[in-house]
């Protein structure tokens, strides 16, 4: 008779978990995430993510840093992870969508006996999507407009290909006070590669938190609208139309 083995399938000892915290309130986020982030002994990252969830996840440790300090979050996260503690690491939206997984395994190579778990969110482009309707109903892209990470020519060349492929677009981080003309920008790069004056765009700020805001609204009137950095833009196709206020990709079934 072949023995056996018995098959050790508790968690590791030593892991930081990546958790995406979805758009905002705890409401909107996985359960996976909740049950994560209810079972771990020290929760990180950005300030202002950590407080949407302080109240309901209380915690043995918290950490945070502010804006541009990623990397020292994640050193953070894996050094306590490597004295025994089980640590998730929050972002907004997905973890694996302009989120802190990428840059955590990264660093993992230095740290070899922690693991790495990462748990998925709802990503703006999504959570978004569905208060404006069904705008990304066929093929589309993610493009974010912040140059702080990827130079401006690369962003202008990835907006150039959305706009001659005839892709739904959805625009993260479209203005900033430090930039606040990138949104007017992108339009122009749009409209100057194929892309229709009067395609149907939308807007929504401030996804799944207090003063929720969406717009419906054209191309062309969106080269002149203001944004900030809690707004997600939305860019349809040939295809898209305004329904009942909606905002609606067709998936092409019907012709």
């Amino acid at each position: 008779m072949v023995d056996v083995m018995e098959i050790d399938i508790d968690r590791p000892e030593k892991v930081v978990y990546v958790v995406g915290l979805g758009p905002g309130e705890p409401f909107y986020m996985t359960q996976q995430a909740a049950n994560t982030l209810e079972s771990v002994d020290a929760i990180c990252g950005y300030k202002v993510y950590l407080d949407l969830i302080r109240d309901e996840f209380p915690c043995e440790e918290y950490y945070s840093t502010g804006m541009t300090q990623e990397l020292a979050r994640c050193r953070w996260a894996l050094e306590k992870a490597s004295t025994g503690k089980r640590v998730a690491l929050v972002c907004s939206g997905d973890a694996g969508v302009y989120g802190m997984a990428s840059p955590l395994l990264e660093l993992t190579p230095d740290y070899p006996d922690v693991a790495v778990d990462i748990v998925p969110g709802l990503t703006a482009a999504l959570s978004g999507g569905a208060v404006l309707g069904a705008p990304l109903a066929h093929d589309f892209c993610v493009i974010s407009l912040s140059d702080r990470l990827t130079p401006w020519e690369v962003i202008e060349k990835r907006l150039t290909c959305a706009a001659m492929g005839d892709f739904c677009v959805a625009l993260y981080n479209p203005s900033s006070k430090g930039r606040p003309d990138y949104l007017a920008k992108a339009v122009r790069i749009l409209l100057e590669n194929g892309k229709s004056a009067d395609t149907v765009c939308g807007l929504v700020r401030n996804i799944g938190r207090d003063g929720q805001t969406a717009r419906v609204l054209s191309l062309a009137q969106l080269e002149s609208t203001a944004v900030d950095m809690f707004t997600t833009v939305y860019i349809g196709n040939t295809a898209t139309k305004q329904l009942g206020g909606k905002m609606v990709t067709p998936r092409g079934y019907r012709r």
